[in-house]
């Protein structure tokens, strides 16, 4: 995808959640919140800020799988999902983070 549809279905999907939840714009790590959610799969429920950061990790892992980065280890006895890298991810700059971040999400999100 060129950066300017990246950047249109980005604000679509944008939209799109936070209408779905009644809420704000939500921004990228909001987004990796809510991919993190759905890949643990218990459901909503009350995160510490220790887990939060976790979900965003799992949400990242998650991402970055779909380019092979990532492999799943499978699952702690509490039923959190474990990742182990498996390829050097390359050095982006900080537009093309963005845009990669923004394409994975799009496709997550078009995917389930």
């Amino acid at each position: 995808m060129k950066p300017a549809e990246v950047n249109l279905k980005w604000t679509e999907l944008q939209r799109k959640i936070a209408t779905e939840f009644d809420a704000d714009t939500p921004d990228m790590k909001v987004i990796l919140f809510l991919i993190g959610v759905q890949e643990l799969g218990q459901g909503p429920k009350k995160f510490s800020k220790r887990q939060k950061e976790e979900l965003m990790h799992i949400a990242t892992c998650k991402l970055f799988s779909q380019m092979g980065f990532y492999e799943l280890e499978g699952l702690d006895q509490d039923g959190w999902p474990h990742w182990k890298l498996v390829k050097t991810i390359p050095n982006y700059t900080l537009m093309e983070q963005e845009m990669l971040m923004k394409s994975l999400v799009i496709d997550y999100f078009e995917s389930i």
